[in-house]
């Protein structure tokens, strides 16, 4: 399947554009916009522009409350408890953040927990704004169920991703994964690719393997049996209990400490948000002494990682965010590439709120895409 690129900017200009359109104010909008884009320029297409055809049907679902505002429901001068009361998922996070980093700026160290958010977008754009402040920071969030734990069948967890980050010179430690194989939106690009998912990723209603990536999507949406499986697979051979218990971390940290909705209690009807909890925990490095030093410490140990013997000679050993700052480089001179099948939607979207699409993305042809959603496509 082909794909198109576009400048940063364009995609900047028509993703602001299209979010003030669906009633954020511009600073909203550029908010949310920054998390999308930065997941494109680090390589995680399921979590960019791919996004932003179903984030205006969850708007229009009410399932996004536009007008919801973050609010403190429980705080200490080390915590806090917000209620994101169905709002944008990114707007919440970053104000819950600022606040994380806000308090272990006087502290020493911060945890803020989140309930009733939606879709945040990469828990890593959150550790970065810590990482960015001289800090350590973590992040984790839970999801709708589409997670398949050891011996079961069914999705109960979600896809729960962990982040964390920590200043380093060159490049800061950043890491930010799934908790399952891969998360929702890789098989929704594997679909519009038109390609068998690997072994190993997803399971159909028997519990058996699938690698046909709509037959698993459709165990997800008409919540059936079936759905992605945890990190390590469906044995505990392989692994499969780590993931899983990864996976009770994040729903711990995210969910029960903001006495909010677990995965499986998520809901997706009108006039409700969809129950989604993150934390945020900031530590400052200063805590534990000189934090220059310790700041000089990681970046050696880094890149004695980096340093290290080779298994192959031509493939180099890279350090968790490394690639995403080469991509990212890579991508503000080459351009950004969008899936032709994304493009399609975000076409139908402009057309459908009023935004000349040929303004941010210029003619482009798209007779191949391929819409993999009945619900994206706009009539």
């Amino acid at each position: 399947m082909s794909y198109i690129k576009f400048s940063y900017e364009q995609l900047k200009n028509l993703c602001t554009d299209a979010f003030f359109k669906f009633g954020f104010t511009e600073k909203e909008s550029e908010i949310i916009t920054d998390v999308l884009l930065l997941a494109d320029l680090y390589g995680v297409k399921s979590h960019g522009t791919q996004r932003l055809a179903r984030y205006h049907k969850s708007i229009e679902n009410d399932t996004i409350k536009i007008n919801a505002k973050p609010q403190i429901v429980f705080e200490t001068p080390v915590s806090a408890v917000i209620d994101g009361n169905g709002g944008m998922g990114q707007l919440i996070s970053h104000f819950a953040m600022n606040l994380a980093i806000e308090k272990a700026g006087k502290t020493g160290m911060a945890m803020v927990s989140v309930r009733n958010s939606n879709h945040y977008g990469i828990a890593g754009y959150y550790t970065k704004m810590a990482c960015d402040a001289g800090f350590i920071g973590i992040s984790t969030t839970n999801s709708e169920s589409i997670a398949v734990h050891t011996n079961s069948k069914q999705a109960i967890l979600g896809s729960n991703p962990i982040a964390f980050a920590m200043p380093a010179d060159p490049y800061p430690f950043w890491f930010d994964a799934a908790t399952t194989v891969v998360p929702r939106g890789r098989l929704e690009v594997y679909n519009k690719e038109s390609k068998p998912i690997p072994e190993g990723w997803g399971v159909g209603e028997d519990g058996k393997t699938s690698t046909d990536a709509q037959h698993v999507l459709d165990c997800i949406t008409k919540k059936s049996d079936g759905g992605i499986l945890v990190m390590g697979g469906n044995t505990e051979e392989m692994g499969s209990h780590k993931g899983y218990g990864y996976s009770m971390i994040c729903e711990i940290l995210s969910a029960i400490t903001s006495f909010g909705a677990t995965s499986n209690h998520h809901v997706r009807k009108k006039g409700q948000g969809a129950g989604s909890c993150h934390s945020f925990i900031v530590i400052n490095p200063g805590i534990f002494g000189d934090a220059d030093l310790m700041k000089k410490n990681l970046s050696a140990f880094l890149q004695e990682l980096r340093d290290a013997k080779r298994a192959n000679p031509d493939i180099p050993i890279y350090t968790h965010g490394e690639k995403e700052i080469y991509s990212k480089e890579k991508m503000m001179k080459e351009g950004i590439p969008v899936n032709i099948s994304t493009v399609a939607e975000i076409i139908e979207l402009c057309n459908y709120v009023g935004l000349d699409s040929k303004q941010y993305l210029g003619d482009v042809d798209v007779s191949g895409a391929k819409l993999i959603d009945n619900d994206k496509v706009y009539k």
